[in-house]
């Protein structure tokens, strides 16, 4: 289907949107860096293997399976708030620098009667804000949307609310992104590779016929 005859557009940010990715892959090492490097690594590998899942859900997975050296590291004991603290700082700086993606504008006066929306599993405020700052919250006029709530729950909050309507797409850019969408139902997938962490999406995809993979979404018509 061509994109312009789709009634909504879903975008994920990270790696799709914004060149993100790699500034929270950083801002993950350093946050935990204070549990030694193992530790920190461990996140790292953690999080881009699950590229799109909450932050949330990534530091409560890191401070339950902490051993007693990883402890031994740190004169602190892990706590949830302040790691989703040290995260936010420093993640800050770079969402306000790093690219936005080229040809969004074209895709918007393209696609002018679709509604558009994000869905992150970045924090949902940090978001707003970041998106209005940046001047491109103006074009997702369906909202933007983001963690604490999964990519699965916004989904169906926005179709039962009448926000996401058929025919509608989503663009991601990690495998989580893919296997939300599934679950969700009713929705077609644009893959876009560029700027993505999901090193084995060649394999992933390469047997799923219904999965359009381009590299960034100036590709898109």
């Amino acid at each position: 289907m061509e994109i312009n005859n789709y009634k909504t557009i879903i975008f994920d940010c990270d790696g799709v949107v914004l060149n993100s990715n790699k500034v929270k892959t950083q801002a993950f090492y350093n946050t935990a860096l204070a549990f030694g490097q193992a530790a920190a690594e461990r996140l790292v590998k953690y999080h881009v293997e699950r590229g799109g899942i909450s932050r949330y859900k990534k530091f409560q997975w890191f401070i339950d399976n902490l051993n007693e050296d990883d402890l031994a590291q740190s004169k602190d004991q892990p706590n949830l708030d302040n790691l989703l603290s040290g995260y936010a700082e420093e993640v800050y700086k770079g969402l306000r620098s790093c690219q936005i993606a080229d040809g969004l504008n074209e895709l918007r006066e393209k696609t002018k009667d679709s509604i558009w929306l994000i869905v992150s599993g970045g924090d949902q405020a940090e978001l707003r804000e970041l998106f209005a700052e940046r001047d491109i919250a103006k074009f997702f006029d369906g909202g933007i949307f983001g963690s604490p709530d999964s990519k699965e729950v916004i989904m169906n909050r926005e179709r039962e609310q009448g926000n996401i309507k058929s025919p509608a797409v989503f663009i991601g850019d990690s495998q989580y992104d893919y296997t939300a969408v599934k679950s969700v139902g009713d929705t077609d997938f644009i893959f876009v590779t560029d700027w993505s962490e999901f090193d084995d999406h060649v394999q992933f995809f390469g047997d799923k016929s219904s999965v359009i993979v381009l590299d960034n979404i100036s590709c898109i018509d």
